[in-house]
């Protein structure tokens, strides 16, 4: 089942050590974008500018946090790197979009497990520029068999830390938040080791399951 949630966590914070304000910074800017930047405009607008930069926000993120789990040379700059890939990570955000919502709309487990189904999309993205979203979304949701609870049990962990850190007036938040991102991109490399493989019409193969 890979590798333990608290030793990803471990993993992670190993990660951070010298890089925590590169990481707090880049959360920051992040945060404001997602959240500040659309405030800007009107309820609606601001609602439609959040979703025509989400996706490539989220593979900027991707990107850099995926650098910082690596021990590769991470940069603010890679934050927007996403929006090179404008179209692809639009409509790939797009579509997780809807299908989360769909399982929303439904009952909100199925709209849990979509998510959680579905959280490698964009680091699937960052490491192959070539794919399209809906293989990326297949991909992540064939990776993510057997390790959704894992995950979930991982969020849960995490919801945990942001409560005490409602103790701190918030600032443990701009810790969490870095040290969350480490931690998903640590989770998706231990289970890209898992070697799948996706075919050009999106039909996914697993040559190993160890």
């Amino acid at each position: 089942m890979g590798t333990d949630n608290f030793e990803l966590m471990k993993e992670a914070k190993e990660a951070l050590s010298g890089k925590w304000f590169l990481a707090i910074i880049a959360f920051i800017i992040y945060a404001l974008i997602i959240s500040v930047f659309p405030s800007f405009f009107r309820d609606s607008f601001g609602s439609i500018i959040s979703i025509i930069i989400g996706g490539p926000i989220m593979l900027g993120v991707a990107s850099f946090y995926l650098s910082i789990a690596r021990g590769e040379q991470a940069e603010i700059n890679q934050l927007f790197s996403g929006f090179n890939r404008f179209v692809p990570a639009f409509i790939t955000y797009v579509m997780v979009f809807l299908i989360i919502m769909g399982g929303m709309i439904l009952l909100i487990i199925p709209g849990v497990i979509a998510a959680l189904g579905l959280a490698m999309t964009f680091y699937i993205m960052r490491d192959d520029e070539h794919i399209s979203g809906l293989n990326a979304i297949k991909k992540s949701w064939a990776m993510m068999d057997g390790y959704k609870m894992k995950l979930f049990i991982l969020t849960l962990i995490f919801l945990g830390l942001g409560i005490l850190c409602i103790l701190t007036l918030g600032i443990g938040f701009l810790f969490l938040g870095p040290f969350a991102e480490v931690c998903l991109a640590k989770f998706y490399d231990d289970i890209n080791g898992l070697s799948f493989e996706i075919d050009e019409i999106g039909e996914v193969s697993q040559d190993s399951f160890v």
